[in-house]
């Protein structure tokens, strides 16, 4: 009895619970939340919707964790722009990442949080919600990474840090929305470099 108890407890999923929140974002990111079906989400990553459940709760939780696996894969050229060296460093490298992210030739065209929150209705609050906040903490890390710059004269002093993150948000999220649209990379890029001509000299 005591064998057959630790059988049980012990027992695998059956499934790599990675692969399959890897296949999830994909459905998210092509799809966005609300046109992401449950079928659709299920049938991508090779599981019933009671292992869905089991292993990642409703398709809220699963979105959650999808958007935190999509900051640390396809988005984490955010985190690597915030450590350059220079504020115009940290502004080229988030929108030469930001290009490069929603042109992957290997992966949906555009972004996730862009993606997921468009068309979104009333049952979708809670992962509109999430994307706001999303977008939000990204804006507010780039905000508080320009603060340190004027502080060290990186920036003029007359610059305003929040203005300038709010800048290079605007300019990402249409570049994704672009991207959707069928834009290429080299031209997205010169958006990129023709929106750097408006930075701050040092």
């Amino acid at each position: 009895m005591e064998t057959q108890h630790r059988t049980l407890v012990g027992r695998p999923r059956g499934f790599d619970a990675d692969e399959a929140l890897e296949r999830a974002v994909r459905v998210f990111w092509e799809k966005g939340y609300e046109g992401a079906s449950l079928t659709d989400l299920t049938s991508a990553m090779g599981i019933t919707r009671t292992s869905m459940y089991a292993a990642f709760g409703n398709k809220e939780d699963l979105f959650r964790k999808a958007l935190e696996r999509y900051t640390e894969g396809p988005a984490s050229y955010v985190a690597r722009a915030l450590e350059e060296a220079t504020a115009r460093r940290v502004a080229t490298a988030f929108l030469a990442g930001s290009v490069r992210a929603t042109t992957r030739p290997d992966c949906p065209a555009g972004c996730l949080g862009v993606q997921a929150s468009l068309a979104a209705g009333d049952t979708a609050v809670a992962a509109r919600d999430a994307l706001v906040a999303w977008r939000n903490e990204g804006t507010d890390r780039l905000r508080d990474r320009f603060r340190q710059a004027v502080a060290a004269g990186d920036l003029p002093a007359d610059s305003d840090p929040a203005v300038l993150a709010r800048y290079l948000m605007a300019v990402a999220n249409g570049i994704a929305v672009q991207a959707a649209g069928g834009a290429g990379r080299d031209d997205l890029q010169r958006v990129a470099d023709a929106a750097l001509r408006n930075w701050p000299p040092a």
